[in-house]
């Protein structure tokens, strides 16, 4: 089973046959089945501290991780800091803020794009990732000058990120060849979506989309393989939509419907509690 684009800000909640509960951000939901291996593929930003935890709450319940997690070495790092900017960012934007889950989706994104992110492989070369790091932070500094950072805190996170390196080689995988790979071999392969369409950073309600491509076409770019080889795709399909949104001058029409929908408990997101544009398609 594979997830390839976005990260910890939305995922599934899954209960494995005896009735636990489990909430998963970033490891793909088929990790309850002993028999599957999960990729995070190239298109997800990953918060390294967000992912062991899953990895760590999986396995104190009896569901072995070793060898059947691999993550992209061309995944970008989401970083602590990313989340700050988050923040920075909506407060900057005033009543027109998008109401993200401020986990930092979109500025890690926003360093891939401008092409001084970091990324899993990078975890390989440590003698150049404090000057990587480095860069990444001071461009955040130049951008939101309420956003301040020191020598100590960079060497604080570099020698955090040298442990999270060596806990994180054995998961570590070229996973464009091994999907190529599995492909090949005629293996089954699953991929797991979320948001779809309506939150498509191209097709999707501009601006209150996410950052990357949850429609079909996010499945090629998000793991390096032809569309050619996209077997079927199944989707749901609703006569409304729900959008994440916190009131704002935009959505003004749909507030107090909005409102009504969230206290009803029409629907409750994974961990986020904000309010809900409602609309029909």
């Amino acid at each position: 089973m594979v997830f390839v684009m976005g990260g910890a800000n939305a995922g599934h909640t899954i209960y494995n046959t005896e009735g636990k509960k489990f909430a998963l951000h970033l490891v793909p939901s088929g990790i309850l089945n002993e028999e599957t291996v999960c990729v995070i593929g190239n298109g997800v930003v990953v918060h390294l501290p967000g992912l062991f935890k899953e990895i760590d709450g999986l396995e104190s319940n009896g569901i072995s991780c070793k060898g059947r997690i691999l993550v992209s070495d061309r995944a970008h790092l989401l970083f602590d800091f990313h989340q700050v900017v988050d923040g920075f960012r909506e407060a900057e934007l005033g009543n027109f803020f998008i109401g993200t889950t401020k986990r930092g989706i979109a500025p890690c994104y926003s360093s891939k794009v401008i092409r001084n992110g970091i990324r899993i492989c990078d975890l390989r070369h440590m003698d150049t990732f404090p000057e990587k790091l480095d860069l990444l932070l001071s461009d955040a500094t130049s951008r939101f000058p309420g956003f301040k950072y020191s020598p100590d805190m960079v060497r604080e996170e570099v020698e955090k990120y040298k442990r999270f390196a060596e806990r994180l080689e054995p998961f570590i995988a070229d996973t464009v060849h091994v999907m190529h790979e599995s492909i090949a071999q005629k293996k089954k392969i699953l991929v797991e979506g979320g948001q779809a369409t309506m939150l498509d950073i191209d097709f999707g309600t501009y601006p209150f989309v996410t950052s990357s491509s949850p429609s079909a076409g996010g499945i090629c770019t998000g793991l390096g393989i032809a569309p050619r080889v996209v077997g079927d795709l199944i989707g749901v399909v609703t006569g409304f939509f729900l959008h994440f949104f916190i009131f704002s001058p935009l959505c003004e029409s749909s507030f107090f419907f909005s409102l009504s929908i969230k206290t009803a408990n029409f629907r409750v997101g994974l961990f986020i509690n904000l309010m809900r544009k409602f609309s029909f398609v």
